[in-house]
Formats: structure tokens, C-alpha cells, sequence
């Protein structure tokens, strides 16, 4: 199959036949959403819902990137239940409990976004033959996450909420389902680190966050410097 052959919205089986012919490797779905790919749904026009649809009225193409959407479907469920998406204005919408549902074989990638990661997985393999890689230095806590009080330093004026309170509760974005990095806080609520690449994309995402501040966070706050490639890989495999 070549790049003329995939399709503008490819499903999710020809986006994995053509990916296993770019890098001569097996794909499934869950190694599309590991590797950072959107899925989207056609949702044809409904006028319950009219705020989601806007001029759009013959219906759009969905967005699924909250991550308990994200993550149902890379477990492997039998169906698609996006509870969170982005409006015909590509502004974020929850929708109406307990979400949309629909047929797994919906679901649709799209074809920039499969170049896009052909071409970045081509050049670390590239990489890697001139480079090889050498022996990681032992993990730390702090290459894991940021702590509260770098997070502050770096997102609470950016953001119309009581962010400290939030990390606190540690809820959605802010728990161990979003940024939070999992067992940081087990053993006290002080120890808790976040994931700051994670964090910044629910920022945005979800309490709708501008990009440019966002960049310049990362660009002029020196403890966020080490996470500086991360951000800007995320930024271009979300075509952002």
C-alpha cells in the first residue's frame, strides 16, 4: 500500500497494514494509541444536540482524546464509548452521560497523522543505526515528574481554577487517571509529582489553556527544560 493508496480517514485496519509496511512491523490498535495517535468518529448530525454541531449539519469527524476513552479502547474493548470530544468548533465538549457509543469498526485515523509517524519512527531508526544508544543512567523521581510547587511556578497563572486546591484532590486531570504520576503520593500527598507534558495537554484540552502560553512555560522555566523534547514531540504528533 503506498501514501497515495491510504486513505484521508483510514480505519483502523488500513492504517495498520500501511504503518507494517513503513516499518516492516506488526500494528495493532493499541500501538496506534501508544504511539500518540488520534481515533476519530463521524457523528452524523443529531438536533438533540445542537451546541455540538453548530453550522456543521451534515455532522464532523470527532476527535476521541480523553484518556479513559483512550485507554478502554487500547485494553481492548468490543466498542467505542467517547465521553469527551471537541465540538464542530474544535473547542472541548463533555458530552451527556454516559457518553456516545459506537461501532468499533468507526473508528477512523487520519492520513497526516500516519505520515507524520512514519516519517518520525523512520528518522529514530536512522538515529539508532548512527548513534547507538548508550546504557540509560538509573531513573530518578524528579525525571518522572515535577512537584507541586513547580507546577504552580509554571501553570497556576495560566489557569481559571484554584490549582492548588485541584492537585490536592487530585481528581481527573489532575489524579492518578491524568498527570499524576501513579504511586508519587503514596505514602504522603508532599511526595506527589506530575507528568508537566500530560498535565500542560489537559490544560489545554480541558480548561482550555492557550498553546502560547503553554510554550513559553516550557521555554522559560528551567526545571521544565528536560521536559522540553517531550512537549514539543507531543505538540507534533497532535498536529498542534
Amino acid at each position: 500500500m503506498s501514501t497515495t493508496d491510504l486513505p484521508f480517514r483510514a480505519t483502523t485496519d488500513e492504517a495498520c497494514a500501511w504503518l507494517a509496511l513503513q516499518t516492516a512491523s506488526p500494528w495493532t490498535l493499541a500501538r496506534l494509541l501508544e504511539h500518540g495517535l488520534t481515533p476519530y468518529v463521524w457523528l452524523d448530525y443529531d438536533p438533540a444536540y445542537p451546541e455540538l454541531f453548530g453550522d456543521a449539519n451534515g455532522g464532523y469527524a470527532a476527535p476521541i482524546f480523553f484518556e479513559g476513552d483512550i485507554a478502554r479502547l487500547a485494553a481492548g474493548s468490543d466498542d467505542v464509548l467517547m465521553t469527551m470530544t471537541k465540538d464542530a468548533y474544535k473547542i472541548v465538549a463533555r458530552l451527556p452521560e454516559p457518553g456516545f457509543r459506537r461501532p468499533l469498526d468507526q473508528l477512523r485515523f487520519q492520513k497526516k497523522d500516519l505520515e507524520r509517524l512514519a516519517g518520525k519512527l523512520k528518522h529514530e531508526a536512522e538515529a539508532a543505526v548512527e548513534s547507538p544508544a548508550r546504557p540509560a543512567p538509573a531513573a530518578s523521581e524528579s525525571q518522572y515528574g515535577i512537584g507541586k510547587a513547580e507546577v504552580l511556578a509554571a501553570f497556576a497563572r495560566l489557569v481559571r481554577l484554584d490549582l492548588d486546591k485541584a492537585l490536592d484532590e487530585a481528581i481527573g486531570i489532575f489524579g492518578d487517571d491524568g498527570a499524576r504520576v501513579k504511586a508519587s503520593a503514596k505514602k504522603s500527598k508532599r511526595n506527589a509529582v506530575w507528568n508537566p507534558v500530560t498535565l500542560a495537554l489537559g490544560l489545554h484540552d480541558v480548561y482550555r489553556v492557550p498553546l502560547g502560553p503553554l510554550k513559553r512555560a516550557f521555554a522559560s522555566h528551567d526545571f521544565l527544560h528536560a521536559w522540553q523534547d517531550d512537549w514539543e514531540q507531543s505538540l507534533y504528533l497532535l498536529g498542534k
